[in-house]
């Protein structure tokens, strides 16, 4: 499976997904690829199974949250963060261990300050093995200093 192309969005340090520098993160690089898509590559240790080759559940689920959100992130010079209200999953076949694995969001509609995302995980077939639907909500200006996003770690990591 190749890397994605497009438009590399920011990490953090410590972000379980997307941290850099979280010594038991996923440290996914994550592209745009079109206005509201997004899509990052993953092939996940055997450390984070349920079952024997089987990713866990809950590592599914957390995937897809942060793929579904980043999916209505927009413009990485000015980045809508936004906090996961609902999460809807479909676990549809086990997502396998030590495989390649194509993880995709597509944003949905926005109203004011919620919005609705999709996230898809695939395997290297292209066979669709978990989704989420997710509604999500703008964090509130107070909550984060939208106004030094270095000091969050947050920024375009060289590859």
């Amino acid at each position: 499976m190749t890397t994605p192309t497009g438009i590399l969005q920011p990490n953090s340090k410590m972000c379980f997904i997307c941290g850099l520098e979280n010594p038991i993160g996923l440290k996914l690089r994550i592209y745009q690829t079109e206005p509201g898509v997004i899509e990052t590559s993953y092939t996940a240790p055997d450390h984070f199974q349920g079952y024997p080759g089987v990713l866990h559940g809950g590592i599914v689920a957390t995937i897809l949250d942060e793929i579904s959100g980043r999916a209505q992130m927009g413009d990485v010079a000015a980045p809508r963060f936004m906090f996961t209200a609902k999460l809807e999953v479909k676990y549809r076949k086990n997502v396998p261990t030590g495989k390649p694995l194509k993880i995709i969001g597509k944003a949905g509609r926005v109203k004011g300050k919620i919005a609705e995302s999709w996230a898809g995980i695939y395997d290297q077939d292209g066979s669709l093995l978990a989704e989420a639907n997710a509604m999500l909500i703008t964090v509130p200006k107070e909550t984060l200093d939208m106004t030094n996003l270095d000091n969050l770690g947050w920024k375009v990591y060289p590859e």
